[in-house]
């Protein structure tokens, strides 16, 4: 049972078999002031301040009950003066392993969890039998430490011991293994337990989730013979973890219908899933909930709401949530910095980071990611040079890959190409396939064969199944009407059994939300949709607009690659949002995609035509229509 004590290189153990001595008075300190005496006697911090205040006690006859017990176990539980503390326990009504356990516990719940450990080893030397809240402390020190061989060892003692009924301490050793790595040990202790509680499946539950196991975990949350509302939150929170944001918001509408309130911690996760999805009516509907409760003073739950209202398009009300915020932490600032960011506010962004670094507030990497986006989205390169400097220079913040790609994307979209493929071979750590597929998007919008050719060799290489790149390059020699060699891609392709991804955009009207693909025609009302567009094109025609044929990277005459055009997925979401939404009302679309040039001159002009405000979230960021221009400022 002792073979793990050198691997957690413990200090050496005292001898525990010496005989009890009664204290011997000659050995301690000369007396001391009574003041002084009365500062020390609950704030001393050495065993030499115990021993004066020890002293004193003896010297003035006073009860031992006047220590503070817990205080004495920690000064003493990990120095020579551990036999020391044990006589002066023995002159006390109260148990000594009670004391113990509360060091114990301060010690498994605190900065360092190694000592609770250590103790609990030097505690077994001295042969002082442990209880099950000793075992339950020390397990926890074992769950924060992922430290299974010491686990083990305690679960051992508790088998030994017969403390095989006490459920809390079965729990804990269940958590014990699942938090540690071991989740099938955990699985088959949880599956023999003769009794569970809901602490019991919610363990389970939640670290099946935290492993991605969200099947599994879902099979036992269909099990539970009752459920709590954390039982709900970590089911909805792993699906949002898992990329599954739809079955997050399903699973929290069955929890409404249940009659379970959500906790703070569930209105984190839901708006989390809001936030993927775009869900803006359930995320304000969430919103006012939080308010009628008080959470909007736990500030996870307002950086959240920012998030969520960032990413559904509606940046003012996020600005005025940090606004209101009696608290903020980095994590709203960056949030903020990153929103506006997005949204083609770079001036603003940079503002914000000036007055946040005016306030004492450090900048972390989450917080350069912005602003170097904040450069990319306005072809700021002098600005991004100094802020990606600056970031290791001032604050110490070592650049990661996500970094690189930044300045990749800033250098690339400004047309510094050249420049980019350099950065990236002398980078000081390996790239990734989204730093070269920010070569490759340069080299898209300045038509770079050269540079495009090298980068899709590398992300062949690092990420073979994304079907953008191959796209990407396909239209990089469409555009260049080199058909053969896009056809060469597109072969390439089903050879290597990659498809393409389908573009959807997709509006939400009255809660419900609509789906469309490039040429619909299964939506129950496309003919209406249809019709209206055909309305639409004539007033945009009767103002210039003319089809940006060359984004149909297809062979085929012009005639058809216009009725291609006009089928794109966000025109379709936009004409449907403007039937079915009052007017002055803005339309929001979210689409998987990058938004194509045509649909961006398009949504300009419709937006000056019908007098709306048309948000559209692509795959790289906001694009705010309103009386006929773009946030993005055609810089995209």
């Amino acid at each position: 049972m002792m073979s793990s004590l050198s691997s957690l290189h413990l200090p050496p153990l005292p001898k525990s078999n010496q005989s009890r001595r009664n204290v011997d008075k000659s050995s301690l300190p000369t007396e001391i002031p009574t003041t002084t005496t009365t500062d020390l006697l609950h704030n001393f911090n050495t065993s030499f301040e115990l021993k004066q205040v020890h002293s004193h006690i003896i010297k003035t006859n006073q009860s031992y009950s006047i220590l503070p017990l817990t205080r004495v176990a920690s000064v003493c539980a990990l120095s020579s003066s551990f036999d020391y503390a044990r006589r002066i326990f023995e002159r006390v009504e109260q148990a000594e392993i009670l004391i113990w356990n509360s060091c114990l516990r301060s010690f498994a719940e605190g900065d360092s969890p190694i000592n609770a450990i250590r103790l609990f080893y030097r505690l077994r030397q001295s042969n002082l039998h442990p209880d099950t809240f000793t075992c339950s402390f020390v397990l926890k020190a074992c769950s924060l430490l992922l430290d299974l061989d010491n686990g083990k060892i305690v679960h051992g003692l508790v088998q030994k011991l017969g403390f095989q009924s006490d459920l809390f301490l079965q729990n804990t050793i269940v958590h014990m293994y699942a938090r540690s790595g071991a989740i099938n040990d955990a699985r088959r202790l949880f599956e023999k337990m003769p009794q569970r509680d809901v602490v019991t499946w919610n363990i389970m539950i939640t670290q099946l989730t935290k492993l991605g196991e969200i099947e599994k975990a879902h099979d036992l949350f269909d099990q539970m013979p009752e459920r709590s509302v954390r039982s709900w939150t970590a089911m909805i929170a792993g699906y949002v973890q898992c990329g599954k944001p739809k079955e997050a918001i399903h699973l929290f509408a069955q929890m409404e219908e249940a009659g379970e309130r959500p906790n703070e911690v569930t209105v984190v996760a839901v708006l989390a899933a809001c936030a993927d999805l775009g869900a803006l009516d359930l995320g304000r509907r969430i919103h006012e909930y939080s308010d009628a409760c008080g959470f909007r003073k736990n500030v996870r739950v307002c950086n959240t709401l920012i998030d969520m209202y960032i990413k559904c398009g509606c940046l003012e009300i996020a600005q005025r949530v940090f606004d209101e915020m009696e608290e903020r932490t980095v994590v709203s600032w960056s949030a903020m910095i990153g929103g506006l960011a997005m949204h083609g506010q770079g001036e603003e962004a940079l503002k914000l980071f000036s007055k946040m670094t005016q306030i004492g507030i450090r900048p972390n990497g989450v917080t350069f990611i912005g602003l170097l986006h904040a450069c990319s989205h306005m072809g700021l390169i002098t600005e991004g040079r100094e802020f990606f400097n600056s970031m290791t220079r001032d604050y110490g913040i070592v650049a990661q890959v996500e970094h690189y790609g930044c300045m990749v994307d800033l250098l690339s979209r400004s047309g510094f190409l050249q420049e980019a493929y350099e950065f990236i071979n002398n980078m000081p750590i390996k790239s990734n396939g989204v730093v070269w597929g920010a070569l490759l998007g340069g080299c898209r919008v300045h038509k770079n064969i050269e540079l495009a050719e090298e980068a899709i060799k590398h992300l062949l290489v690092l990420d073979p199944l994304n079907d953008g790149y191959y796209v990407v390059l396909s239209n990089i020699y469409a555009e260049a009407g080199r058909w053969e060699d896009a056809a060469k891609v597109r072969k390439l392709m089903r050879d290597q059994g990659v498809k393409k991804t389908p573009g959807w955009s997709s509006v939400t009207v009255d809660g419900e939300v609509h789906e469309f693909v490039a040429g619909d025609g299964t939506h129950p009302q496309v003919e209406e949709i249809y019709q209206k567009w055909d309305e639409l094109l004539e007033q945009m025609k009767l103002r210039g607009y003319i089809p940006d044929t060359k984004v149909v990277l297809l062979d085929m005459d012009e005639d058809k690659k216009e009725q291609v055009l006009y089928r794109h997925s966000e025109k379709l979401a936009v004409v449907f949002g403007l039937m079915k939404t009052p007017p002055r009302t803005a339309i929001r679309i979210m689409k998987n995609l990058r938004v194509c040039e045509d649909c961006h001159s398009a949504l300009k002009l419709i937006s000056e035509i019908v007098d709306r405000e048309i948000v559209v979230r692509d795959r790289n960021r906001f694009h705010c229509f309103k009386d006929g221009c773009c946030s993005c400022r055609d810089y995209w």
